[in-house]
C-alpha cells in the first residue's frame, strides 16, 4: 500500500483502503464510519499528519458523506482527527506516546472512580466486584476475559454514583478495534491479576491501592 508521508495532505485510491469489517453491519452509519477509520487507523493504512480520504471512506462503506462528516465530528471529540478549516480532517500521532497517554487516562478516571465506590462501603457493590474477578480468574477465553472485564469496569464505574466519570468515558473510545484481550498478547494474565488485585484492596477499604 502506497502511503503519503507524515505531514502530506495527499490520500490514497480507493483501493487501498481494506475492506470494512463484516461486524460493521450491525451499527448506524455514522458509528460504523467511525469504527471503520479507527481501524484504518490501527492497522496503519491511515497514517499520522494525512488527510482522511472522507469520499473513499464513504464508498467503502456504500454510504454518503453525511454519516462520515458524523463520524470526524466524534473521531475529533475522541482525539484521533484534527479537522482544519477548509481543508478536512486529519490524522493524528498514534505511537507509544499517545496511547501511553490514552490508558494512563483511563486508568485516572477509574482510579477515582474505584476510590468512590470504597468510600460509598457498599458491601455488595465489593461483592459482585469479587464475584467477577473470580470468574475472570477461572477462564483464558479472551472473549469472556473481555465480557466479565467490562461488567467489572461497569460495575465499578456504577457504584461509585458520579454521573460525571460516566460522562467522561464515553469521550474516550476503546483504542483497539475489535477484542482487547484477542489482540492484545499477554493481556489475559495481566487482567486476572489486576483485577484480583483491586478486590484486595477494596476489600481492605484501601482506596488509594485500588484505584
Amino acid at each position: 500500500v502506497a502511503r503519503p508521508k507524515e505531514g502530506s495532505s495527499g490520500t490514497a485510491g480507493t483501493s487501498s483502503l481494506s475492506a470494512p469489517d463484516g461486524s460493521l453491519v450491525r451499527m448506524a452509519s455514522g458509528e460504523q464510519a467511525a469504527a471503520y477509520i479507527r481501524r484504518l487507523i490501527f492497522d496503519g493504512e491511515l497514517r499520522q499528519g494525512t488527510r482522511l480520504p472522507q469520499d473513499q471512506i464513504a464508498r467503502a462503506l456504500g454510504v454518503s458523506r453525511i454519516p462520515v462528516r458524523e463520524a470526524v465530528v466524534a473521531l475529533e471529540r475522541e482525539g484521533w482527527v484534527t479537522t482544519r478549516l477548509h481543508r478536512g480532517a486529519f490524522i493524528n500521532s498514534f505511537d507509544e506516546a499517545s496511547i501511553r497517554d490514552h490508558y494512563g487516562l483511563f486508568g485516572l478516571i477509574y482510579g477515582l472512580a474505584i476510590k468512590r465506590t470504597i468510600d460509598r462501603n457498599d458491601p455488595e457493590v465489593i461483592a459482585g466486584l469479587a464475584g467477577l474477578a473470580r470468574k475472570v480468574a477461572a477462564t483464558d477465553d479472551p472473549a469472556e476475559v473481555q465480557r466479565l472485564a467490562v461488567a467489572f469496569s461497569s460495575q465499578v464505574v456504577e457504584g461509585a454514583h458520579s454521573p460525571r466519570i460516566p460522562v467522561v468515558l464515553r469521550a474516550m473510545s476503546a483504542l483497539v478495534p475489535g477484542s482487547f484481550f484477542e489482540m492484545v498478547p499477554g493481556a489475559v494474565p495481566i487482567e486476572q491479576k489486576g483485577l484480583q488485585a483491586i478486590v484486595r484492596a477494596a476489600k481492605r477499604g484501601d482506596a488509594e491501592k485500588a484505584a
